[in-house]
């Protein structure tokens, strides 16, 4: 196998870790107006991902400087394409992010409610966008004899991808009620797990019927196999949820999301960027990577450095594993 090739397969799995890591944390942001009756509620979710959500957003930054150093040409492409959507999603996450640590610093409700949108705001944009934009990578965007993107923000905002950013939009928000499910106790156990009945049923009406068309129009014969799994994995999750199995329920989830970013660098495969003017101007794995030499370096600084992070990113959720409680949660202190 080329090292183009390998660098390709490990940014698919880059990213696949941040839909499944940071999927979940999208969905309790999105799900906080939903299921807290109170302040204490709202502690109590952020809670659920307080110790992880940041750690979280690493595979996105590993994600992007794997691809600015593997594929220039498709970074450069893919960023001035896309710049705008992926603005929004940067201040999105800044945003939230600034709103977990901030958000508790005065204890006043009119503060809490700002910081409180933000919060929501910060996951609902990122967990939309982020399948728009993989829609429009599989299914392709104008790119010039030089690969420039030469659409406007129309050009993104088609029926396929939009509803990839609706599929996105419905799986974290089932991820995350069933991750709420799994780290909480009592009444928010109840109402998350109840929600993951009509969160479910949209989520494989959305992400189905985004799966189907990109199987039907970029799939290849054996992508049927990760599009079958995604869909009993959702099918699967409601199920087991319903009937208290929380952990079962939050491993359907994340194999339901593992098979569909699977499915798309399937069918992605071996463009990187595919070129809707002429797919002579489409950006492949070959005519968009680095030099051997440093794709060679980076393969072994991967092999060095990432059984670390692997690690200490395990350690740190067996340290967090149990539930959080209502009596966990401290006496406010904010001014």
């Amino acid at each position: 196998m080329a090292l183009t090739d390998i660098w390709f397969l490990l940014i698919a799995v880059l990213w696949t870790g941040y839909f499944v890591l940071e999927g979940f944390d999208f969905g309790v942001g999105m799900l906080l107006p939903v299921l807290s009756r109170d302040n204490t509620d709202h502690r109590v979710l952020v809670n659920t991902i307080g110790p992880v959500w940041d750690g979280n957003e690493v595979w996105l930054l590993v994600a992007g400087g794997a691809t600015f150093a593997a594929f220039p040409l498709w970074y450069a492409s893919l960023f001035s394409g896309f710049y705008l959507a992926l603005l929004l999603i940067l201040v999105a996450l800044i945003a939230r992010g600034v709103a977990f640590e901030f958000r508790g610093k005065i204890d006043s409700p009119r503060w809490r409610a700002w910081w409180d949108r933000a919060i929501v705001g910060g996951s609902l944009v990122p967990a939309l966008l982020w399948g728009v934009a993989f829609g429009n990578i599989v299914r392709g965007v104008p790119l010039d004899a030089q690969h420039h993107f030469t659409g406007n923000l129309l050009t993104l905002l088609n029926p396929y991808a939009l509803l990839g950013g609706l599929a996105t939009l419905s799986v974290f928000t089932l991820h995350g009620a069933v991750f709420l499910a799994l780290k909480t106790t009592d009444e928010l156990r109840q109402r998350a797990r109840t929600l993951t009945g009509p969160l479910g049923a949209l989520a494989v009406l959305c992400a189905g019927s985004f799966l189907l068309w990109t199987q039907l129009a970029h799939g290849e014969t054996w992508t049927w196999a990760p599009l079958a799994v995604a869909a009993v994995a959702l099918a699967g999750a409601v199920l087991v949820a319903r009937a208290g199995r929380e952990g079962w329920a939050f491993l359907f989830t994340a194999t339901a999301i593992v098979a569909t970013t699977v499915l798309l660098f399937g069918s992605l495969y071996p463009d990187v960027l595919p070129s809707t003017t002429d797919a002579a101007n489409s950006l492949t794995t070959t005519n968009a990577s680095s030099t051997p030499y440093t794709l060679k370096i980076m393969t072994w600084v991967a092999v060095a450095f990432t059984p670390i992070v692997l690690l200490y990113q395990s350690w740190t959720y067996w340290v967090f594993r149990k539930r959080v409680t209502r009596a966990s949660i401290p006496a406010g202190q904010g001014l």
